[in-house]
This record gives C-alpha cells, sequence and structure tokens, in this order.
C-alpha cells in the first residue's frame, strides 16, 4: 500500500504515506465550496507534473553530468466548469545553469516524457514552457 486517506470532514481528506509517516492534508478549492487554505487534490495533481519532470530530469541527468539544482517550475492550474475536471496545466519550467543544446533537447526530452505526464489523460492540454538561466 501506498497511502491512507481518510475523510477528516469539512470537505478535507489528511492523506498519510505509509513508508513515511508524512501527511498531506487536502481541502475542496473555494470555487467548489472549499476554504482552499490548503492544496486541493486538483492542486495536487498539476503540481505532481512539475515535480515528476524535475525530479526525472534529476534522475536521468546524473549519468550525463546534469545538475539543475535550484531550478524550479511555476505551476498554474486551469479548470473546465462542466464537466468538472483540470482542463489544462501550464508549466513554466526555469532550468538554472549552463547547458549545450544536445543537453537543453535531453532535458525538454526528459522532462516531456516523465512518468506523471505519460499518465495524464491525452486530453488534458499541458503547455510546457523551458527557459534556461545561470
Amino acid at each position: 500500500m501506498t497511502s491512507k486517506v481518510t475523510y477528516i470532514g469539512d470537505l478535507r481528506c489528511e492523506s498519510e504515506h505509509l513508508q513515511s509517516g508524512t501527511l498531506i492534508v487536502t481541502d475542496a478549492p473555494t470555487d467548489n465550496h472549499g476554504k482552499g487554505e490548503v492544496f486541493s487534490p486538483t492542486d495536487l495533481c498539476a503540481t505532481s507534473l512539475a515535480q515528476c519532470m524535475l525530479t526525472t530530469i534529476a534522475i536521468l541527468g546524473k549519468d550525463k553530468e546534469i545538475s539543475i539544482e535550484n531550478s524550479y517550475c511555476e505551476v498554474q492550474k486551469n479548470m473546465n466548469p462542466y464537466p468538472r475536471k483540470i482542463a489544462e496545466i501550464v508549466c513554466n519550467v526555469q532550468i538554472i545553469g549552463d547547458f549545450s543544446q544536445n543537453q537543453k533537447t535531453f532535458i525538454e526530452h526528459t522532462a516531456l516524457n516523465c512518468p506523471v505526464a505519460l499518465s495524464l489523460h491525452s486530453d488534458l492540454k499541458k503547455t510546457i514552457t523551458f527557459t534556461y538561466s545561470s
């Protein structure tokens, strides 16, 4: 088992990562009757794409001596009202470091083919841009 998710009331869930004991609390978003005080489940979905892209670049980049320390991704989630679902995830990936064109191609290909990107439904629009700076 990966996690245990408990509905704790007031449109909130608490999720425990069973291997580490780490807790994540989610709340319904303000546009869907929630308080919006913490990540919503759809926020976590959008955020997971960015986390997976950066983590996968770091893992696969090790063998190519590619380090992306301090790189980050700004994430925007756009919802579709009916049926209520994520319509688009916008990720502005900011890669810190000096990289050759071949390394940039590797970075971008790796990000766009990370496990979360490949797991999301093909109808979900993923708008992903890459910016490089030293």
